[in-house]
């Protein structure tokens, strides 16, 4: 059975940092492409970052870029995010999701690419 766990969401004030993971089970880690997306109340689900097999290739939203990073850890089964001077326009349910894929190089941003998706995790920015 495949488990995508999301934590180190919480509650922060504009300017902090958190560092989300995901820890996959279940799966061949090293065959699966990761994606963040996330989903502010009332708003529709909107990517985030992805990160390909190797973790060479990344992909950012224009609204994330240079304040966020993607990174994954093979060996640990584990894809994180990294985000820094959060702002309130940041608060949202975080989800990681999983697309298998046998190229090396590619990053997905549309979520129909994404066969797997953990429950999420919650960040909210004070301002």
């Amino acid at each position: 059975q495949v488990q995508l766990v999301e934590s180190g969401g919480g509650l922060v004030q504009a300017g902090d940092s958190l560092r989300l993971s995901c820890a996959a089970s279940g799966l061949t880690f090293g065959y699966y492409a990761m994606g963040w997306f996330r989903q502010a109340p009332g708003k529709e689900r909107e990517f985030v970052a992805a990160v390909s097999l190797s973790g060479g290739n990344t992909a950012y939203a224009d609204s994330v870029k240079g304040r966020f990073t993607i990174s994954r850890d093979n060996a640990k089964n584990t894809v994180f995010l990294q985000m820094n001077r959060l702002k309130p326009e940041d608060t949202a349910n975080y989800y990681c999701a999983a697309a298998w894929t046998n190229d090396y190089g590619v990053t997905y941003y549309r979520e129909v690419s994404y066969r797997y998706w953990g429950q999420g995790t919650q960040v909210t920015v004070s301002s």
